[in-house]
């Protein structure tokens, strides 16, 4: 039981609780049920044309459906509408791509200028790449890195 309960036991949960509740549904419908029938005279009957059944099936299909409508409202219909560029989800691929085009575009704008800021703040300055794990500027660097040290 234990391995089941691991691997089902979400499944076993809520099928648990939606028995329970129908049952109570019908124990407590039939109840109003028998006391609707006794107000009008009548022998309360599960089956037949004015039996309990009816009024349980439609009671339950009824809130079936009410249950079902909202779920396929507030989730299918969410679902497909916010692939669809809906209000809901403004922020589409297109308008993501196009901000990152415009804010890649400003960047490539803005490199050159930065680099001679750079520079301007240290003109003595250079960019030397390093070729050991011994850096041009006497400290320890990883291969292939750059560094900015003075000349």
């Amino acid at each position: 039981m234990s391995r089941r309960w691991k691997t089902h036991g979400l499944s076993i949960t809520v099928g648990t609780m939606f028995v329970a509740a129908w049952m109570l549904q019908t124990l407590l419908g039939w109840g109003e049920f028998v006391t609707e029938q006794t107000a009008l005279g009548e022998d309360p009957q599960v089956l037949g044309p004015n039996g309990y059944l009816w009024s349980w099936g439609r009671a339950t299909f009824e809130n079936w459906q009410s249950e079902f409508l909202q779920v396929f409202v507030f989730i299918v219909l969410t679902t497909f509408l916010v692939h669809r560029r809906s209000h809901e989800s403004p922020d589409t691929d297109y308008q993501t791509e196009a901000a990152l085009r415009r804010i890649e575009a400003r960047l490539a704008s803005l490199e050159g200028p930065i680099r001679r800021a750079d520079l301007a703040l240290w003109p003595e300055a250079t960019i030397t790449p390093s070729r050991s794990r011994r850096s041009t500027c006497g400290k320890s660097a990883p291969a292939a890195t750059g560094r900015i040290c003075s000349a």
